[in-house]
């Protein structure tokens, strides 16, 4: 038996981006805790960020790797894979005995999430009809946030064990078992897919063109495999695919031509400006963040935020298909510049340096009121984030690319996610202890220039077919005037065309290696 519903697919999957959420807060739960501190000699500076950056550093690698994974194995096993490949890192993690064993298990779990981080939004875009894909990509990011939060709760609880985090004897049963949980997801989504389809693009790829019909009949057409829905999307998938090879150069090759190299350069810097918003100091570090607002107990107060990320995301789901992607980018980049540039002026004008041997140097003291406008502030951020930056950072670089091209070309949009990932997560710690408050003015103007960069390059993506990016990027029409000067989607006037017998599509067949109607 196969599953054959859209959602049921694409939100089982997504539990490969939930991975990713369960890693942040398996980190920034423990930062606070005795246990940890004591275990691993107060790692602070250098020494953390090197810890935390650990993870992004694998799956940098991981996000290289999965291009040849998913399209040699298909999407699905790929997905697999990587499930196999968390369950070992998360053991290693939960073993360690020093810095040097958690780092290790924490690449190698890394290496898992860069190739999910790819994979999934692939997979659910290859699966997903155009006017709900911005929608089932968006899970994405949900499940990301439900990692985070389930994970950080985990951790808030375990941080009881034997007297609290303030006990200077706590065992490290604080860290070890949350770090241990993190692998029945794995398990779950290891044994799962085996019920679940193959992306039916990924079959015709290969010329498996019954089973793709198959996937796509039961996916779109109620399982009929007449319906005009289903031809009609089997036509572009055709066409393209047999544009493509008749082309001669081959896949990397396309990736440097000048108009796939702007949209590959797009993609990435979608991904970069995703983590240069500043949404991983808050994800990664907030315990700092909260200790230089100057609250003493920063793990309650710290879990709201995870809240607020998990909720917000749900509107972007719901309407990003009807908000569009390039608004929804501009919006949330307009609103976290603001909350940037009016928490760094907070605590620059009201702040002062922070007592000998604080992970950050600059803390408001004796200042509630000013303390609690930054939480504000950082809440609204991250409610900010939540319902644009986040979801659509992985939605956008999933559906702008030809097929022939995609896995490649995300596979590079998301090691460049990682690669900035890495920078940061490395790079907080002793930016706090050094800039303090002008960090933040940093990465408020990060979010200023990403504003500009998307008003100038992101055209609309939203009702389209995948097989019609060329189209939205390559006819030379402004960004800002995309939406409304390309018009409606050309799957639906030939589903019409099917439907009123106009038009007649056939199934291939594969004999031997010819294609053959």
């Amino acid at each position: 038996m196969t599953v054959t519903n859209v959602y049921l697919i694409c939100g089982f999957a997504a539990i490969g981006g939930g991975l990713f959420g369960l890693d942040i807060s398996s980190m920034s739960g423990v930062l606070g805790t005795q246990a940890y501190i004591r275990y691993f000699n107060n790692p602070l500076s250098y020494r953390q960020g090197g810890i935390t950056a650990s993870m992004p550093a694998g799956s940098f690698a991981g996000a290289l790797a999965s291009s040849f994974l998913a399209d040699k194995y298909s999407r699905k096993v790929t997905i697999q894979i990587a499930s196999v490949i968390w369950i070992i890192g998360a053991i290693l993690q939960t073993a360690s005995q020093n810095v040097g064993m958690l780092c290790a298990g924490r690449v190698i779990a890394g290496l898992s999430i860069g190739i999910a981080s790819s994979v999934v939004p692939i997979y659910q875009a290859e699966i997903a009809p155009k006017e709900i894909r911005g929608r089932i990509i968006s899970m994405q990011q949900w499940a990301i946030t439900w990692g985070i939060l389930i994970q950080f709760f985990i951790q808030y609880g375990a941080s009881f064990i034997d007297g609290g985090p303030k006990n200077p004897t706590q065992s490290t049963a604080a860290f070890r078992i949350p770090w241990g949980l993190q692998m029945i997801p794995a398990f779950i989504l290891l044994i799962g897919l085996i019920w679940f389809p193959k992306s039916p693009r990924w079959l015709a790829s290969k010329d498996r063109w019954d089973d793709a019909v198959r996937v796509l009949a039961d996916l779109h057409g109620k399982g009929d495999t007449s319906h005009p829905k289903v031809l009609a999307e089997l036509q572009e998938i055709r066409e393209v695919i047999e544009f493509e090879r008749q082309q001669s150069t081959t896949s990397y090759q396309q990736l440097l031509e000048p108009k796939m190299a702007r949209r590959v350069f797009l993609g990435m810097s979608v991904q970069m400006w995703s983590q240069l918003s500043g949404m991983n100091v808050l994800m990664y570090y907030i315990v700092y963040v909260m200790q230089g607002a100057g609250i003493t107990n920063p793990l309650l107060p710290s879990s709201i935020q995870y809240v607020i990320n998990t909720v917000l995301t749900l509107p972007a789901i719901l309407f990003v298909d009807r908000w569009g992607r390039r608004p929804t980018l501009l919006a949330g980049a307009f609103m976290m510049m603001t909350c940037l540039f009016i928490s760094g002026s907070i605590q620059g004008a009201y702040g002062q340096p922070a007592p000998p041997g604080s992970a950050n140097t600059w803390q408001l003291i004796n200042k509630p009121a000013q303390g609690k406008a930054v939480i504000a502030v950082s809440y609204i951020f991250v409610a900010a984030f939540a319902t644009s930056w986040g979801p659509i950072s992985w939605t956008y670089p999933a559906e702008i690319y030809p097929s022939r091209i995609r896995a490649k070309a995300v596979s590079l949009a998301t090691a460049s996610c990682w690669a900035w990932n890495t920078a940061l997560a490395f790079a907080v710690p002793p930016l706090l202890s050094s800039i303090n408050w002008k960090m933040y003015m940093i990465f408020g103007a990060f979010n200023g220039a990403a504003f500009i960069h998307m008003f100038l390059t992101a055209p609309e993506t939203k009702g389209r077919t995948l097989e019609e990016m060329d189209e939205v990027f390559d006819t030379g029409i402004p960004a800002w005037r995309s939406n409304k000067a390309l018009g409606g989607s050309r799957l639906d006037e030939l589903e019409r065309q099917i439907e009123e017998k106009q038009v007649t599509v056939e199934i291939p067949v594969v004999v031997g290696k010819e294609d053959k109607v």
